[in-house]
C-alpha cells in the first residue's frame, strides 16, 4: 500500500534517535535529535484489520519480524494508520519507530490466553502480584537498541477492566500485565501518544539506558487497583517531561528491585530528571520512590511539576531488608492543590517477595532536598518516619509555603529524622528546624547539580 507524500514527511519526523549533549542540569536538557528511517510499511500491508473485532497479533509479529531485515539499512518504521487495532502481546525490534497516526488505536485484547506468560525479572524473584511468572505486556523490547514508539496522538488502550475484576476477587493466575515494558535497552523514545486502562503499569523501562519519555497523556480510572502511569526500575539516563498522567494509583514511581533479589541485581536507578509535568493520583502518590528500592535510587532531579487532586504529593518509601539507599534528591519549583498530604518518608512500608530478606538489611535515605514549593488546599504537611537504626538524614526543607484546611496538630510528624529547613510555613518538627543555611550537605548536593545559581 502506497502512503501519500505528506505522509511520508511527516512520518519522516519520527525517526531513529541521537543523544547529544555537554555537561547538563538534567537528562531532558540533552539534545534529542531524531533521524528519518529510510523504510516504511503500514500494519494493513500484513493483512491488520482495524475494526476492533479482528485479532490482529500475527500481523504485528510479521510485520515487525519483515522490519527487522531493514536494522543494518537505517532502521524502519511501522505506520498504523487510523482504526481500532485489537491484538495480544507482540516484541518489537532494534532500529524501529512504531508510529500510530491520529486516529489510531492500539487495543489490548481481554483474552489473557494472547498475552504470554514469562519469568519473572530478575531483581524481583517472583511476580509482583503472585509467585511465579508474570503475563508479558502488550508492547515489548528485550535487548533492543535505537526504538521509537510516538505517533500523532494515537492512542494504546489496555482495556484494563477485565484485569482490574481480576485482581479485585483474587481469580488472576500470573501478575497482570503492563503496556510498554523494554528490557535491557537503550536509547528508546515514547512520545506523542495517549495511554488508556493500563492492566497495571503503562510505561516500564528496566534494566534501561538513556530513555526519553515526552509529551503523553495518561489516565486509568481512579477505581482502577494499582495502575501506575511511568515506572523507571533500575534504570538511567531517564528523562519525563511535558507530560500528563492521571493514575489509580502512584503516577510516576522510581523502583529498583525487590529485597534480596533487588540486592543481588545491584542495578540502580540513577540519573533521572523529571520536569513539566502534571500528576494527579486517586490513591496513592503523584511521585513516588519505592517501595521497591534494593538495587538504590539516586541522583534525580524533579523540578517544574504540578500535582493536583491526590492522596499524596511527594513519598519515600521503604522498609527492613530493602537495604539500599535513596539519596541525592532534589525536588523543586512544585505547585501542589487539594492533596491530601503533601510530604511523606516512611521506613516502615511496603511487603516482601517471601520470607528470604534480611531484616538487617537497612534501607537509608539521605540527602533530600525539597525547596520552592506551593501548596494550597493541604490536609497534612508532612510524615517523616524513619527507623532507630537507620534514621532518615540530611533532609532539607527550604522556601515551602503550604495553605492547610486543617486545624489538626499532626500537620507535621516526624520519628527518626534529622534535617534542616528555611523559610517554610507551617513551621515544621523541631528535629528539621535547625538552619537550612548552616547545612553544607544541602549546598553541597545543589552544586553537584550545578544549579546552586538557581536554587
Amino acid at each position: 500500500m502506497k502512503m501519500p507524500v505528506a505522509l511520508l514527511l511527516l512520518l519522516a519526523l519520527c525517526n531513529a534517535i541521537k543523544v547529544n549533549g555537554e555537561e547538563s542540569d538534567g537528562q531532558c536538557d540533552y539534545n534529542l535529535i531524531l533521524e528519518p528511517r529510510p523504510h516504511s510499511v503500514s500494519i494493513q500491508e500484513f493483512g491488520a484489520v482495524g475494526d476492533g473485532k479482528t485479532l490482529n497479533t500475527l500481523a504485528f509479529q510479521n510485520a515487525i519480524f519483515y522490519l527487522k531485515s531493514f536494522a543494518d539499512k537505517g532502521g524502519a518504521q511501522l505506520y498504523v494508520p487510523p482504526g481500532r487495532w485489537l491484538t495480544g502481546s507482540f516484541n518489537l525490534t532494534s532500529h524501529l519507530t512504531l508510529f500510530l497516526e491520529k486516529g489510531a488505536i492500539i487495543l489490548g485484547s481481554q483474552d489473557p490466553s494472547h498475552w504470554d506468560v514469562v519469568e519473572p525479572l530478575p531483581s524481583y524473584g517472583r511476580g509482583i502480584e503472585l509467585p511465579g511468572g508474570r503475563y508479558r505486556s502488550l508492547i515489548n523490547g528485550y535487548m533492543l537498541r535505537d526504538v521509537v514508539i510516538t505517533g500523532d496522538n494515537g492512542t494504546i488502550d489496555g482495556q484494563g477492566s477485565v484485569w482490574w475484576d481480576w485482581f479485585n476477587s483474587h481469580t488472576l493466575k500470573y501478575s497482570r500485565p503492563h503496556l510498554v515494558e523494554f528490557i535491557l535497552s537503550e536509547h528508546v523514545v515514547v512520545s506523542n501518544l495517549t495511554f488508556l486502562n493500563a492492566p497495571a503499569y503503562n510505561i516500564h523501562p528496566v534494566y534501561c539506558s538513556n530513555v526519553h519519555i515526552q509529551n503523553i497523556s495518561v489516565y486509568s480510572p481512579p477505581e482502577s487497583p494499582f495502575t501506575v502511569g511511568i515506572v523507571p526500575d533500575s534504570s538511567d539516563n531517564v528523562c519525563i517531561e511535558d507530560c500528563s498522567i492521571a493514575m489509580g494509583h502512584d503516577a510516576i514511581a522510581l523502583k529498583s528491585g525487590w529485597d534480596e533479589y533487588g540486592i543481588a541485581y545491584g542495578r540502580p536507578t540513577t540519573a533521572i530528571h523529571i520536569r513539566k509535568v502534571h500528576l494527579q493520583s486517586s490513591s496513592g502518590s503523584t511521585i513516588a520512590f519505592g517501595s521497591e528500592m534494593s538495587g538504590g535510587i539516586s541522583n534525580v532531579l524533579v523540578e517544574k511539576v504540578h500535582l493536583y487532586n491526590s492522596l499524596n504529593g511527594i513519598e519515600f518509601r521503604t522498609t527492613r531488608g530493602r537495604g539500599a539507599y535513596i539519596k541525592e534528591i532534589i525536588i523543586s519549583d512544585v505547585d501542589l492543590q487539594n492533596i491530601q498530604r503533601a510530604f511523606g518518608a516512611s521506613s516502615l512500608c511496603g511487603t516482601h517477595p517471601d520470607d528470604n530478606f534480611d531484616p538487617n538489611a537497612l534501607p537509608v535515605l539521605d540527602q533530600i532536598t525539597l525547596q520552592d514549593i506551593i501548596g494550597k488546599n493541604i490536609t497534612i504537611a508532612g510524615n517523616f518516619t524513619g527507623i532507630q537504626e537507620s534514621p532518615l538524614t540530611n533532609i532539607c526543607l527550604s522556601n515551602i509555603s503550604l495553605s492547610i484546611n486543617s486545624a489538626s496538630s499532626n500537620i507535621w510528624s516526624c520519628s527518626y529524622v534529622q534535617g534542616s529547613s528555611e523559610s517554610v510555613s507551617p513551621e515544621p518538627c523541631p528535629d528539621l528546624e535547625s538552619s537550612y543555611t548552616s547545612s553544607s550537605t544541602c549546598f553541597h548536593l545543589i552544586n553537584s547539580y550545578g544549579r546552586a545559581s538557581v536554587l
